[in-house]
This record gives C-alpha cells, sequence and structure tokens, in this order.
C-alpha cells in the first residue's frame, strides 16, 4: 500500500525528480533543422528529452500548422514565437496572425530586412521603418508583439552611429521592439552588453550563441555557421549578457547553434546555463 501511495504520489506531481528536469532556457528549432528534415516525431521528442519546454518556431517541416502543434504539445512544448517572412509583414499580416494562432505564439519575428548586396541604405531602413510600424500596430491590435531579430548589417555606421540607433529611434515600441541574436551584435564588433543597457526594455526575446575565438567580425549578415561553439566556449560573453538580459527587460531566451554540430554540442551548452549565478 505504501508503494501504491508514493507511486500515485510520483505520478500526481508529474515523476516527481524522475521527471526530466526543464531546460533554463528555449530553443530555436531551427538549431535541428537537419535532423527535423529526416525525422520530425523523433527531433521533437529529442528536444523535450533535453528539457526544453519553450520554443521558437522556424517552419514545421512537411507538417501542417495545426499537426506540428500537436506535436508541440505532445511533448509539453510551448511555441514562444514564430518567425514571419517581410514580404508577408508588408502584404499579408492576417496569414501571420492566423499562423501565430494555430502555433500558440504570441510573438512573431522577422529576421531580416532586404536590401541589396552587403550594404545596408537609409532607403532600405525608411522602407523597413514603414513596413514594421504599420505590420506591428495589426499585431498589436490582436494580442500578438513583434520584434525584429537584429543580423548584424544594421551596425554598419550612418550619422553619428549606426542603422540600428536609427531603426529603434524610429520604430514605434507600442508596436515593434526586438529579438536580440547574441553572435550578430558581437559579429560586427558590438558588445551586447552595453547595447541591453542603451536601449533598455527594448530587447524582449534573445538568442543565445557563442562564436570561436578568432572568427573574422562581419556586418554583412553573413557568418560561417561552423563557428558556432557551445555556450561559454566562444568570446561573445555570455555570463555577463545573462547578468544584464532579464535588468534590461528580456523575457523569452532560446539557444541557436547553427552549426552541424548542434545535437553534440547543445547538452554543454545547457550545462554551462545551469551552472551560471
Amino acid at each position: 500500500m505504501k508503494l501504491y501511495l508514493l507511486l500515485t504520489g510520483l505520478l500526481l506531481s508529474g515523476f516527481g525528480t524522475l521527471a526530466q528536469k526543464a531546460a533554463p532556457v528555449g530553443l530555436q528549432l531551427y538549431s535541428f533543422r537537419t535532423q527535423f528534415a529526416k525525422d520530425v516525431p523523433g527531433t521533437m521528442a529529442k528536444v523535450k528529452q533535453l528539457g526544453f519546454r519553450e520554443a521558437e518556431i522556424a517552419g514545421t517541416y512537411g507538417l501542417s500548422l495545426a499537426d506540428f502543434r500537436k506535436l508541440l504539445d505532445q511533448n509539453g512544448i510551448k511555441a514562444i514565437s514564430t518567425g514571419a517572412s517581410y514580404e508577408d509583414l508588408d502584404n499579408n499580416v492576417p496569414k501571420i496572425l492566423a499562423e501565430a494562432r494555430v502555433l500558440g505564439a504570441k510573438y512573431v519575428t522577422c529576421a531580416w530586412i532586404p536590401h541589396g548586396g552587403d550594404a545596408f541604405t537609409i532607403q532600405d531602413a525608411d522602407r523597413a521603418i514603414d513596413v514594421f510600424n504599420t505590420a506591428g500596430r495589426l499585431l498589436a491590435e490582436n494580442g500578438i508583439t513583434f520584434c525584429y531579430h537584429t543580423h548584424g548589417y544594421e551596425f554598419q555606421t550612418y550619422q553619428n552611429g549606426t542603422f540600428f540607433d536609427y531603426l529603434a529611434e524610429n520604430l514605434d515600441p507600442k508596436y515593434v521592439n526586438f529579438e536580440m541574436d547574441v553572435f550578430w551584435v558581437k559579429a560586427p564588433g558590438y558588445n551586447p552588453v552595453a547595447l541591453l543597457q542603451k536601449y533598455h526594455k527594448r530587447f524582449l526575446l534573445m538568442h543565445l550563441k557563442d562564436r570561436k575565438p578568432g572568427t573574422p567580425d562581419t556586418n554583412t549578415g553573413h557568418s560561417d555557421v561552423e563557428s558556432n561553439v557551445t555556450l561559454g566556449q566562444g568570446d561573445v560573453g555570455i555570463a555577463d549578457i545573462m547578468k544584464q538580459a532579464k535588468k534590461s527587460g528580456v523575457k523569452h531566451f532560446f539557444i541557436e547553434d547553427e552549426s552541424s554540430r548542434s545535437m553534440e554540442q547543445m547538452p554543454g551548452s545547457l550545462a554551462f546555463l545551469e551552472g551560471l549565478k
């Protein structure tokens, strides 16, 4: 009888200490894009096994949105945010809203502003400000928060600062905020901690990604994905960023490892975050 009561108690408490410990942050599912392309259910089970309970969505790998949502639910994973194309933000906000609602996501992100070649221009910035402010307002009116994901080229010089400064000044914080990809702040030579301090409460989401020491800086938005290393082993300064991020209003964090070693590196990245004080 005592054993029965013990087992019942464990079941009711979600298996107590037998349950998989929840990861300290979420996962950008793009990290496992190669594995998802081959086996969606098996890879989602692995995401669960690693302890992830929050995710950012980057495609459904051939499944319908409803079936992908069902798979998330079956594995106890909540979609926090999902990506949207610049084109849909410009032309088809109802489509974005419908997709976010099916997934249950409360945030929508966009990771690229179209521009010619590697140079980002004031015309590109002004066009994006118009598109993002308009789409962001429509999304906000429907309970969805829009965040633009920084990608490096915004830190090209403009006037007395950068194009990022110009975007931050002209994007209405009621409708548009940011997702900081710490790699893409470090890549053009900027300090993620300083940027968090300067733009307090403008970064609501964050991609955690570390960079192999010695990787050349770039402000083009392009870099070798194999430069992504286990969190804590690179030169981005993840520990200091985590200390500042919550003070500056970051609400959700997602590991994004774009390397071919993402599955192998993920346990080490999680262990590093767990060990932070």
